[in-house]
């Protein structure tokens, strides 16, 4: 049978076919370059000659709007026509694309591109309008400061000129020191809304490239034989029913610090999968990881019965508890999560005698090309990373292990044989191999006063530590505390005069890694639910308790009081759920509106506020809090990794499930109108929305939801 590929498929079935080579991508961006030369003012703008204004993005585009966002800063100082900007990638190079919020180091994550880069694209875009000003002031002899720029035109009197007109005579002008930038009173895109994005025409017509698109000359395709069990290491192997597969070129083992594997080569992904199915294998799994989710659980239950290292400390919680009129208890319980992204793990690899180039969707550069370099014997330069688009990540793609990159690495070390290797994970491969949103179990008590006022919050924590053992180590775990672990809940706004929160953090042999929103993930979930369950037991409303503790966190009481404000009256037969979180310093509170219907449950809406700063992009905004809604809705109703005698249980979205289109309620998203600067919203909707279904539960029908997913919970959605 011949292979197709899945465009080639479409244009078969009538549809829209694009090949791709990678050597002719880079040959017509070279010649590009050659053909439209302007001036470059700075790392971030290229201002060409055929009128076009091409922003380098330091940050990768996985679908959260980076490729949007960015350029609308650019754009906005520039005072360039919409219609001209162009977006490109930028390379690895942590000296001139480090994300300012990391220090020395490249990549994208923590909800920081738009934030970190608010100021520096602005001021890149300024100084690249200082310049045409200064060329076009040269030209007519005009005072530069009755220059004016509009929409990309450039005029004095009755003279006007196009930036590419002018590209050729900015470059000989002066790189300006400073340059002022403009009020936001005169903001054109910033803001405003409507501004298309800049990857939705590509993504629609199948222009954007992404890996599974690479193709280079001699190139072969990698599957691996990954361990049954984690920690498990390859002890031997039978090549022979795999090579017996026509057009399978090779099965070779290969190890990298962080696993073993075997490898089939072939022209295509479908033979190399057929070869290693056929593959036959002996692992070594004296340190293999044996244990069950079961077990686990019980293990964590048993820790959190005691205090573990403080967090954070207020007051005396247990003198507080032991004078409460009323003490509450709960215990909370969250799986093991895959990021299940769209595009499984998949990088191109190509080793030459003393250089390493890779093509992926590279989220983060600065560590890879570190983890590459070590591992091929290069310096750091020698590797050259190209950014790709990336269907997804979640954070999956900045592993603090670099594992999947280093996998390909290693396969095509191993092959020595000089062909480019791609690595391509498929769906099972990303769901069982590992990295996963570690699991948590949370101990909460609380103390009420005779008025119902909570004078004590104990809160205790048993989860993995993201961080110990990665070069992160060093600056967020102190004092034993991984901050991933407890953010949301030692910051939690909430005003307690007794409050204590502490962590344990067993090590499993489980391989884990950020998620969506990290810590928040299970934090929000464990202080939202447990602050409306004591609302109930005092006997007031959980808006009215929550307004009054937060008295002093007046954004979270904006967005709270505006998202409750945009909800309206209640509504006959439909219950509500509230909650509010900060995350990635963006406040988000949601209102959840829920009806029981014959088949069972109904979301029949969300109303999300929403407090990021100054929104860039408005409908990108309410593009990612959406996004991040369903996502968090797909964990919450039915997500959960679990492990029997060490193996993963799942292997597929049939028993991995995501959220239905039938599910996915009506989402309203609303700003609270700020002028802070801009902060992230790639994932602080994710963590509200499930405390916000499960408090909608409760008042529903009076019962708590103290673990998830709510499916294992026999709680069934329409």
């Amino acid at each position: 049978m011949r292979n197709l590929s899945r465009r080639r498929f479409l244009q078969a079935s009538g549809g829209l076919l694009l090949a791709v080579g990678l050597p002719a991508a880079r040959g017509q961006q070279e010649d590009s370059l050659f053909l439209h030369r302007g001036f470059t003012p700075n790392a971030f703008v290229r201002v060409a000659s055929d009128n076009t204004v091409t922003v380098i993005v330091k940050h990768l585009e996985m679908g959260q709007g980076t490729y949007t966002g960015l350029p609308t800063l650019v754009a906005e100082e520039l005072d360039a026509d919409w219609s001209q900007v162009r977006v490109e990638g930028a390379p690895a190079d942590a000296s001139r694309y480090n994300n300012l919020f990391w220090g020395p180091a490249q990549g994208t994550g923590g909800s920081t591109a738009l934030a970190n880069s608010w100021e520096q694209l602005r001021k890149a875009g300024a100084t690249a309008r200082a310049m045409l000003a200064a060329a076009a002031a040269e030209r007519w002899n005009a005072p530069v400061a009755q220059i004016r720029i509009s929409r990309g035109v450039i005029s004095w009197k009755d003279k006007k000129a196009t930036f590419g007109q002018l590209a050729a005579a900015a470059a000989k002008q002066k790189v300006p020191a400073e340059v002022t930038l403009k009020d936001p009173s005169r903001f054109v895109y910033i803001g405003k809304g409507g501004t298309p994005r800049t990857d939705a025409r590509a993504k629609s017509t199948g222009k954007a490239i992404f890996t599974q698109d690479a193709k280079l000359p001699g190139m072969l395709t990698a599957v691996v034989l990954h361990p049954p069990r984690f920690g498990a290491k390859l002890k031997s192997f039978d090549a022979a029913g795999a090579k017996a597969i026509p057009g399978v070129v090779d099965a070779i083992a290969f190890s990298t610090p962080v696993t073993s594997g075997v490898a089939v080569l072939a022209r295509d992904y479908y033979t190399a999968r057929q070869g290693r199915d056929a593959l036959k294998a002996e692992w070594d799994e004296t340190t293999a990881f044996r244990s069950s989710s079961t077990q686990l659980f019980s293990e964590f239950r048993k820790l959190a019965e005691t205090p573990g290292l403080s967090a954070r400390k207020e007051g005396d919680v247990q003198a507080a508890l032991a004078g409460a009129a009323k003490t509450l208890e709960a215990v909370y319980e969250f799986p093991y999560l895959a990021h299940a992204a769209m595009e499984p793990m998949n990088c191109v690899v190509s080793l030459g005698a003393d250089a390493c180039e890779v093509w992926n969707g590279e989220q983060f550069q600065t560590a890879d090309q570190a983890a590459l370099a070590q591992l091929l014997g290069l310096k750091p330069p020698q590797v050259k990373l190209n950014q790709l688009f990336a269907g997804g990540s979640f954070g999956r793609r900045a592993n603090p292990q670099s594992d999947y990159l280093l996998e390909a690495a290693a396969i095509a070390k191993s092959f020595a044989k000089g062909n480019p290797i791609k690595l391509v994970w498929g769906r099972e491969d990303d769901m069982r191999a590992g990295y996963y949103r570690p699991m948590y179990v949370h101990a909460l008590k609380a103390g009420l006063d005779a008025q119902g006022n909570i004078v004590a919050w104990q809160h205790t924590i048993v989860g993995q530590s993201i961080l110990t053992g990665t070069a992160f180590e060093p600056m967020l775990v102190k004092d034993g505390i991984d901050v991933t672990s407890v953010e949301g809940a030692a910051n939690l706004p909430y005003a307690i005069p007794n409050l204590a929160v502490t962590l344990h953090s067993p090590k499993v042999g489980v391989p884990v890694q950020w998620w969506r929103s990290v810590g928040s993930t299970h934090t929000a979930f464990a202080t939202e639910c447990f602050l409306d369950e004591c609302a109930r037991a005092a006997g007031k409303d959980p808006l009215a308790m929550r307004r009054e503790l937060l008295a002093k966190h007046p954004r979270h009481l904006a967005a709270l009081n505006l998202a409750v404000r945009r909800a309206g009256p209640p509504k006959k037969g439909v219950a509500r759920g509230i909650a509010v979180h900060e995350s990635f310093n963006t406040v988000v509170a949601q209102v959840v509106e829920l009806s029981r219907r014959k088949a069972g449950l109904k979301i029949e809406k969300v109303i999300c506020a929403v407090d990021c700063g100054v929104a860039v992009n408005p409908d990108v905004v309410a593009m990612q809090m959406e996004s991040g809604i369903a996502y968090g809705l797909s964990a919450a109703l039915s997500g959960a990794i679990t492990l029997t005698d060490g193996m993963v249980d799942q292997s597929n979205f049939h028993d991995y499930q995501v959220l239905r289109m039938s599910q996915m309620p009506k989402i309203e998203t609303v700003l609270v109108v700020s002028k802070n600067n801009p902060t992230g919203v790639g994932e602080p909707s994710t963590p509200v929305i499930a405390p916000a279904l499960a408090n909608a539960i409760l008042a529903m029908d009076g019962k708590p939801v103290r673990a998830l997913p709510l499916s294992a919970q026999n709680l069934n959605f329409a």
